[in-house]
């Protein structure tokens, strides 16, 4: 492994390499609630994110060999479990972006209360929002938000130009804000 990024792993990543099922199994206490959250936001079912991450580790020992250190561990688990989301959800052939170029009307700031309960109350929206989101722009906000990719990243991940994620990312913004807007007003989230 030729480490351009000092790993604070590597001799667990080094025995990993070797097969060694103890170093395999710290690896993965070390990273599977991370991999696992990572691929819940995107394909949205318990079980279905407990193989993907399941599925993930048994690919990258197998081809740990292939990790150089140009990034941490993690990031390069990280990739593996979002392509594998990704690849699920085109197996169910759902519509990653919509294609209506419908833009959505920005809803002015409220006013808000310092207080704890009001921001829980918000987060809450905000997460209830982001699962009610069409599948494309979810993936986008999750990426960008969450997982903290750029749209560079994000364009060689989904297989499209940096300024459609952009686009898309300014979308789906609009589209929760609509959401979470209409939604208060009904009091459904």
């Amino acid at each position: 492994m030729s480490s351009q990024y000092k790993n604070i792993h590597h001799d667990l990543i080094e025995l990993c390499g070797k097969n060694d099922p103890k170093a395999q199994f710290k690896i993965y206490k070390l990273y599977y609630k991370a991999m696992y959250n990572s691929s819940l936001r995107i394909v949205k079912d318990v079980a279905e994110a407990e193989d993907i991450m399941q599925e993930a580790f048994l690919a990258a020992f197998k081809n740990i060999k292939k990790y150089k250190g140009e990034v941490s561990f993690g990031a390069w688990l990280k990739r593996i479990v979002i392509n594998r989301s990704l690849d699920s959800l085109k197996k169910k052939k759902l519509e990653l972006f919509p294609l209506d170029d419908e833009l959505y009307k920005l809803s002015e700031e409220e006013n808000k209360d310092q207080n704890i309960e009001y921001y829980e109350e918000e987060l809450n929206r905000l997460k209830k929002g982001i699962n009610l989101l069409p599948t494309g722009y979810r993936i986008i906000l999750n990426l960008y938000l969450i997982e903290r990719y750029d749209h560079e990243e994000i364009g060689s991940i989904l297989n499209i130009t940096a300024s459609t994620s952009r686009s898309q990312f300014l979308r789906a913004k609009r589209k929760l804000i609509q959401i979470i807007s209409e939604n208060k007003n009904q009091k459904m989230l």
